[in-house]
């Protein structure tokens, strides 16, 4: 059973906390929306100053919203558009700091400011990205892009 970790010491303590608690999460559980789910109710969880944490998948033609955590949300977007798709298309990590200055940013929930996006890559094919927004502007880190990348990375393997 999951047991929240307390987040007292560094920002790079925590991140590797929950990092584990993401490993013991998905230990021996097939079911990858189950894993998608617990691991987008872990980073809600765990990172503060957000308003929505999830995964949309690739359906080969385009990304369909997945498991998440927040308001409702766009259910598909097409490749190469908004920051999730631009980070699809691209297959690279996207740090929004104004959603409002993305060109062709597309808004689900109006309260989000900034954004970062993680594509999910295993042997070389995009699964997916996950996508963490915030009601605060330049909300995130190089240290929490970095973190994000090795969740995205876990969760990916797992997909």
């Amino acid at each position: 059973m999951f047991q929240a970790m307390p987040y007292d010491g560094t920002r790079s303590e925590r991140f590797e906390a929950v990092l584990a608690q993401l490993g013991a999460l998905m230990k021996d559980e097939p079911n990858p929306i189950a894993n998608l789910a617990n691991a987008a109710a872990l980073l809600k969880f765990s990172l503060t100053d957000t308003n929505w944490a999830g995964f949309y998948l690739y359906d080969g033609n385009e990304l369909v919203l997945g498991p998440f955590q927040g308001m409702p949300a766009c259910i598909r977007i097409p490749i190469g558009r908004g920051v999730c798709g631009t980070a699809a298309n691209e297959r690279r990590t996207l740090v929004v700091d104004d959603v409002h200055a993305f060109p062709g940013h597309i808004a689900c929930d109006a309260a989000s400011n900034s954004e970062i996006v993680v594509p999910l890559i295993k042997d070389g094919q995009l699964l997916g990205v996950l996508d963490v927004d915030s009601p605060l502007k330049h909300r995130f880190s190089d240290e929490e892009r970095r973190f994000l990348e090795r969740f995205a990375a876990m969760v990916s393997e797992v997909l």
